[in-house]
Order: structure tokens, then sequence, then C-alpha cells
């Protein structure tokens, strides 16, 4: 930490450090679920356990469950940059990167969704009474005396019940209160909450929470409620309708003796609505009436064919039945919805409740008819947790006061495989954890779970094209979203990441430079990390010791996350949108979730090591070089440097051709000018002032985002930085969290800094400043012959809050936050924070992105370049 002594040539504020993670509260709510988890879970990070733990919405047709659970050993995410240690604890540290974060675990718990039938609860002698005997009275937490948020009619109805069956009382909250605080809060907390569904096909949706109001919510349950959403509790039921689920589910028993909702669902995947429907074409001969903009295939009449044949009820197909049922409501709810749209000039239509289920052609339909009737103006969205707007926000009322502080960029989102915690039998994914207790309120859920398993389904294809359509041939039928929908992982609550003050376009900004929603593009990059995985399991089980704990963990790695992958190809958008950084950094969360928290740590340390030894003379060749001779070999040292890198099967292959100074050699022999990009003559002149009369001011303060260990830290990044603290600028090196491939962590960076310094006064003094070294103790290790009296910038180390090989700027540390309220440099190093991420991204101040191409694909396609071509981009600052 810098203190008053740390000498500064400029003029900044040092950099605040918080002192702890602070207690975290129930809105800091999170998501969580298996990729098969149709009802997935929401993490509560570090709630308390005096918090009454479920809360329920009991409608006409199904009752929704939201209850929390704790886990007793969470897995670990970053809390922020770690804390100044002595060289002795830094040397411990680096054989515990997580040493610092266990004492602030993230993830401390989990919101649990479950439904179910709301006549089961009489119907199977009383649900109530069937969980009644799980309840162990002599456990804490048991059933008796507790009390139950709850909202739904059924909160008033069944309340007798609970109370003398269980001894639970419902403490009941007003049903249209909980449906706007569950959608406000789904809509300002989750990236990817809110899609679009047109033609099967699945678009998600950023929702700017400063602009979200007003909208129209639709809540499809039992009935259907139009809600007009002004704000936090400010809304108006504008409208609704009878004709909603229930109506679905009640002539689905009566017409096709269906006793679920799902099944009827099912049913209508294999329908054909033309037999049943009276089409405008039946009208007019098989032709369009196109006078008024209606093709031959929309529907005139909903089951109108009914009253001109003489059959009974049994000579129809279910299946036709069920189509055209689904059809005549979706299209009425859908005409409804648009109509008081329009009367209230509202734009975006969210639709929730428990009839959409994820289903496909639901979406589909209740699309073409706000598509239809807006004449394409307006568009209907949807959430992933749409039917449990009312529990969740019954829930939430536990702590209403702290909802309005909750922002996007606080949430990451996780898609665990379900691995068990250390000591468990590993089985494959989807792996249950053996080790956790389950408390009566799990039991009570997994009972009410058995009950009504999902059915999975395959949603059929529509037409789009003139309005409400008869569907196309089955044999184009659509995946069924029934669990894409709500595949949404687990969010964890991370109070220290904010987003990065310096995009010069927020809400406009994009990590990832490759979409993978092309086709070819996707089965490239799978086909890479597919290719790659044998030796990254081999890699990662001989971090831990290759015993076979570590064989098994390494085994049900490679496993999940190859169903990660055969998901993914099936449907991209089953995690939200997908981007290279996405696939990356989920690869990385997969081998944290097996226990391999860094498979690359061995190699890290024999680079680090062989780079060390011979700095000192790279520092004194350096020291003999004209300026301009100096920044042109520090680019090529640092472009030389970024060829270590293991998550590159080009540069593996390198590796086993020599020793690491001899590629280092190589490397930079290989690096000279002219590169792919070349901006090194403006990045001279800003240094040096070439031509100017007056030499140019030296930057402030610079973020130096830096890439790998070994040579890529040790003999480009530090010599790049010695020579911005020799010229006044203050430097921050931000490093990963957590490990990534062969990413150097920002607890390794101290003891790294510490060797250094005993060759480099400037690096000694510099990290003096800022609180990287005592000065007692670097003075006595002090070996430089340098000038001490000269006065030197601070040198900090500061994490920037991700575990992944790329860098997303909507989401950073605090610390990184706040240490760029100061910077007017940016340095992204590296390919993936400066090509596979923010190769096009803009900032408000000036921005150097170094990096290697080491994918040949990668260098063709974005640079029409070659294997091994660099990049050396400088952009100005933009004006905003």
């Amino acid at each position: 930490m810098a203190g008053d002594e740390a000498a500064s040539t400029a003029s900044v504020k040092p950099i605040h450090r918080s002192p702890s993670r602070p207690q975290l509260v129930l809105s800091g709510a999170a998501i969580q679920g298996s990729t098969d988890d149709k009802n997935p879970a929401i993490v509560l990070p570090n709630q308390s356990d005096e918090l009454c733990h479920f809360a329920i919405d009991i409608g006409g047709s199904l009752v929704k469950l939201v209850y929390f659970s704790r886990q007793t050993e969470p897995p670990l995410v970053c809390a922020g940059s770690p804390p100044r240690k002595s060289i002795k604890e830094q040397d411990r540290a680096k054989e515990s990167y997580y040493e610092g974060w266990r004492k602030h675990p993230i993830l401390g718990g989990r919101l649990h969704f479950v439904k179910f039938e709301t006549a089961k609860l009489n119907d199977l002698g009383n649900l109530v009474l069937a969980a009644a005997g799980l309840f162990d009275q002599s456990v804490p937490g048991s059933a008796e005396g507790a009390i139950v948020k709850a909202t739904g009619g059924g909160a008033f109805k069944y309340a007798d019940i609970f109370k003398e069956r269980l001894g639970v009382t419902f403490d009941k909250e007003d049903e249209m209160d909980c449906l706007v605080a569950g959608a406000n809060f789904l809509l300002r907390a989750i990236r990817y909450e809110a899609f679009t569904h047109l033609e099967g096909h699945k678009q998600f949706v950023q929702i700017n929470r400063d602009d979200l109001y007003p909208y129209l919510l639709v809540n499809i349950g039992s009935g259907v409620s139009m809600i007009k959403v002004d704000g936090d509790g400010v809304f108006q039921r504008v409208s609704g309708t009878n004709l909603g689920g229930g109506t679905f589910w009640g002539l689905g028993r009566l017409l096709m003796k269906c006793k679920t909702f799902d099944e009827i669902l099912e049913l209508s995947q294999g329908g054909d609505n033309s037999s049943v429907d009276m089409l405008v074409g039946d009208i007019y001969g098989g032709l369009d009436y196109s006078k008024i903009g209606l093709s031959a295939t929309t529907i005139a009449s909903s089951f109108g064919k009914v009253i001109s044949g003489d059959k009974d009820l049994s000579d129809y197909r279910r299946e036709d039945l069920a189509l055209s049922l689904l059809r005549m409501i979706s299209y009425n709810i859908g005409q409804i919805a648009y109509l008081n749209a329009l009367q209230y000039g509202l734009k975006r239509i969210f639709f929730g409740g428990f009839f959409i289920r994820g289903h496909a052609y639901t979406m589909d339909t209740i699309s073409f008819a706000i598509n239809f009737w807006s004449k394409g103006e307006a568009q209907a969205m949807f959430l992933r947790h749409e039917g449990y707007l009312g529990a969740l926000g019954a829930f939430l009322s536990y702590d209403k006061h702290d909802l309005t502080t909750l922002t996007a960029h606080q949430f990451v989102e996780r898609f665990p495989m379900g691995a068990p915690y250390a000591g468990g039998e590993i089985q494959g994914p989807p792996i249950r954890d053996l080790n956790e207790k389950i408390s009566w309120m799990d039991r009570f859920m997994k009972k009410g779970s058995e009950i009504t398993a999902p059915i999975p389904m395959a949603a059929p294809t529509t037409t789009g094209l003139g309005g409400f359509g008869r569907p196309l041939s089955r044999a184009l039928s659509l995946r069924s979203d029934s669990s894409a929908a709500l595949n949404v992982g687990v969010l964890h609550l991370v109070p220290t990441l904010e987003a990065f003050p310096l995009l010069a376009d927020p809400s406009g900004y994009e990590p990832n430079t490759i979409d993978l929603s092309d086709l070819s593009e996707r089965e490239y990059w799978f086909n890479i990390l597919s290719n790659t995985l044998p030796d990254l399991v081999e890699k990662a089980v001989a971090s831990e010791g290759g015993t076979d704990n570590a064989k098994k963990r390494g085994d049900a790695f490679a496993q999940a996350f190859r169903a990660h992958l055969t998901r993914l190809s099936e449907e991209p958008a089953a995690y939200g949108k997908l981007g290279l950084a996405n696939l990356l950094e989920l690869r990385e969360e997969c081998l944290r979730e097996f226990h391999f928290t860094d498979a690359y740590r061995a190699i890290k340390q024999r680079e680090n090591e062989a780079a060390l030894a011979v700095l000192p003379d790279l520092l004194a060749e350096l020291d003999t070089m004209t300026p301009s001779e100096r920044i042109l070999a520090l680019v090529e040292g640092l472009l030389a440097a970024n060829i270590f890198d293991w998550g590159s099967a080009a540069c593996v292959e390198l590796y086993r051709s020599g020793t690491i100074m001899e590629i280092y050699r190589m490397s930079r022999d290989k690096m000279k000018r002219p590169w792919r990009v070349d901006d090194f003559d403006l990045l001279r002149k800003r240094w040096t002032g070439e031509g100017d009369s007056t030499p140019p001011k030296p930057h402030k303060r610079a973020l130096l985002f830096v890439d790998n260990a070994g040579a890529d830290i040790v003999l480009g990044v530090i010599p790049f930085a010695r020579e911005l603290l020799q010229r006044g600028t203050e430097v921050v090196l931000v490093a990963n969290s957590l490990p990534a491939i062969n990413d150097v962590v920002a607890t390794e960076i101290p003891p790294i800094i510490a060797e250094a310094a005993k060759y480099c006064g400037v690096l000694r003094r510099a990290a003096v400043a800022g609180g990287l070294l005592t000065d007692a103790v670097s003075s006595s290790e002090d070996s430089s012959q340098e000038d001490q009296s000269q006065p030197v910038p601070a040198l900090y180390v500061v994490a920037s809050g991700s575990g992944s090989p790329c860098i997303d700027f909507r989401q950073v540390s605090s610390e990184v936050a706040e240490a760029a309220k100061d910077a007017d440099l940016v340095v992204l190093e590296g390919m993936g924070r400066a090509v596979h991420t923010n190769f096009n991204a803009k900032f408000k101040c000036d921005v150097l992105k170094l990096a290697m191409i080491k994918n040949k694909r990668l260098a063709e396609k974005l640079l029409k370049g070659s294997l091994y071509d660099c990049i050396c981009r400088y952009e100005p600052g933009q004006e905003v």
C-alpha cells in the first residue's frame, strides 16, 4: 500500500485498498443449475442463518417454491487484490494461491426453484402430509414454528393447512408486489435474463437498468395479468384476461384427458392444427386474402372446422387438439398484450408465468402475435425464470430495502456440472454432493420434485411469414427450450466488481472479438478445445501429485467439459450469448469445479526461475541503449516473450525444440518490424517527442494488464514497467485473481518483483512506494549500484477480479476501477486480453495493445496474416 513515504513525480491519488470484503446481504442472489436442470438454483452469497429460508407462490394451477440452502464448503472466488505481506509471508502465498480468498467465500448458499401442481396438495393425501414424515423435529431448522413468506391466492386458501399440519405460518405478501419485485430484480441483476424467441431463434437482449422503465409485464398463470411497471414498487394492473394457463390446462384435461400441463405441451409437438382450426384458405378456396394481408394459412377461427363436420371428439387426434388449443391461448394473449402496450405507449413487453415453461413453440406463437399486430414495431421478450417471479419477489421481501443497490456487473454467472466437494466419490456429471447435509426443506423440495418430474419435449417449427400460419413439417422440428430457457448456471454476487470507468462507450462495449454464432467458427474452436483436452487433463492431474483421487477428478473434468461442448454444439445460446472468451472461461471454471486450482503451477515456477536468472543481463543491456532504441527493444521484448503461452497448440510444439532461453532468443530475432499492425512510430513519438520542440509529459499512471508467467512477465513486462517508472509514470500491474492456463496470478507477482528488485534500484524503490516490499528488507537485499536519491513513482500490483485468459471490462475488481480513475494509459498484453477480447474496444485514455498471434486461423481471418504475426496498436484516448 502506498504510504506517506511513497515517492512519486506524478500528482495522482494513491490506490485505495479495501480492508476487507463487506458482509453480504440477501439481495446478492445468484443462479445455479446443471446443464440438464430445468429448475436451476440461485446463489445467495453469505446469507445469514437467521433468515427464514422459504418462500412460496400458490397459484390456482401450480405451486412455485423458492428456498435457500447453505453450502458447506463453498468454492473460492477472488475478493480483490492480495493484502500486503512480508517477504516470508509472500513465499507462503506462493504455495497457497487462495489463502487470502478462503477467508471471504463468495458462495454462501443457493436459491432453489421447485414447482408442482396445486391440486397435488390434496390429491396425494396432501403433499404436506407426505412431506411431514421427512421432518426431524430434533434437528435445528425443522418446520415447527417456521414463518414463511407466501404469495398468490393459495397463500390464503392453504394457510390453515400449513399451520395445522406443519406448524408453518404464512407471512402473506401482495401478489402483484411480488411479481413486479421479482421481474425488476431479474432484469436489473442478470445480464442475460431477457431474450426474444422468433422462428425458433433465441436472441438475448441486454437491458439497460437505467432505461428499464416503463415496461409491460404479462404474467400468464391460471389467468393473465398485465401490469404497467414504472419503477420499484410503482406499477398498475392495466388489464388481463381469463384465457390463461388454467384455461389451457382445463380444456386439455377435458378434450385430451391429459393429467399434467407438460403432457399437453408434449402432445402439441406432433399436432397439425389445420385439421381442427378453420384457416383463411378454407374460406377462400385455398387462396390468400391479400387485400387485408391475410395468408391462406392464417387461423380464421380456432376449432372452427369442428362445427362443420360429423366427427365425435374421439375422431380427432389428441395431438391436433393440443396444438390448436395452444395456438388459440397464445395468440389471444399476445394480441391483448400488444393492444395494452399500444394504449400506454410501451415498446418493451416481458412475458412471465408458468404457462410459458420455456416451451419454444409457445414463445414463438406469442412472438408472432406481437410481431403481427405491431407490424414488427414491438417484440415479445421472455425471462429465463419466467415461472418464479412471484415466489422470488416474496423471497426478496425479506430484504426489500437493499434491492435498489443491485447492478449487473456485480454478478458473475457460472455453469457447474454438479461436482462433489473434496472427498466425495467421483461418478461423472451430473454429480451430486455426497457430503452435503440435507435440511428439512431440501427433503421437502426433493419430494415435491419427484412428484412432477419434467417431461422432455421437442418443439416444432412455425412459418412466421404472414401472421398466424400453420406449422411447417415436423421433420424440421426445433430442439426444445424447455430446459435451455432456465439453464442459467450459478450467479455469484461479487460486490467488489465494477465496470471499468475508462471505456469510451460502456453501453456499446462488446468484449468478444470472435463471435461463435457462426457455425464454422464455433466448430473450429470446439475442436481446438476438445483436441487439447487430454494434455490439459495430464497437467491438471500432475499438478495434484498424480494421485488416484486426482486421476478420478481429471476424468470427471474431461467428461464434464465435453458435456458442456456437446450442449453448446446443440444449442449455442444455452448459456447466454456465446463468444470465444466465454468458452475459455468456461473451461477454467470447470477445472476449478473439480478442484484443480492451478494446473500449470509447476511450469510457471520453473519458467519464472529461468527468466529471473537472466533478467540482470537484460536490464544492463537495455541501459546501454538510447531512449529511442530502448523503446523499440522493450516492445520487441514484450512481443517475443508473449510466445510462452501454454494455451496455444502451436507454442506447445515450439517448447519441444529447445530451452526457454533458446526459444526466447529465437522469438526475439523474429520480432523485427514491420509488424502486421504497427503503430510503433506513434508510440515512440508520444514517449520521446521526436521532432517536437518541447518533450511530452509522461503519463501519470499506467495500468498494465499482464498475461503469462515466466519470460512474459519477467523479461517482457518488468523491463517495460521499469521504463515507465524511470519516465515518471506510476505503474499498476493488473493480473488475474485466479489461475488460468499459465497466466500469472496477482499473488505470484510480488515475489517476482522482490527477486527482480535485488538487481534494480528503480524497481526496489518503486516496490517500496507501492507497498510490495518493506524498506528494511529490500535495502538489505539490494545489490544494485544505482543512485538511490532519485525519486521513483510507485509500483502496484492489483488483482483483476478475473480467472480467465481474457478480460471483460464490464466486470473488473473495485481496486482496478479505483486505480483507473487516475490512469491515462492502459496497456493490454497478450492474445487473450488484446485480441480474443478488446481488439476493437475504445478507451477514454491512451491504450497500447501488444500481442503475438499464435493461432493460424485467427491470424488469417482477423489480420489476413500468418502465424506469429504481431500487433502493436497504439490509440490515443477517445473524446467522450
